[in-house]
């Protein structure tokens, strides 16, 4: 298994987004514009990530 983290950023609000994209955000453990997460490098969370490359950024 992997031991490296990474921190995403929510950069862009939800508002005006549709459903499975919030559900994402929300399954990433972002809440507010701004907040950051901290998450195992999995496979599962890339591709999370990937989804909703336009409202989150990798710090």
């Amino acid at each position: 298994m992997s031991d490296k983290l990474l921190t995403v950023k929510l950069q862009g609000s939800v508002i005006g987004q549709n459903k499975r994209v919030r559900s994402t955000v929300l399954g990433l453990g972002l809440k507010k514009v701004g907040s950051q997460k901290e998450l195992k490098d999995t496979p599962q969370v890339r591709g999370m990530i990937a989804k909703v490359n336009h409202l989150v950024e990798l710090v």
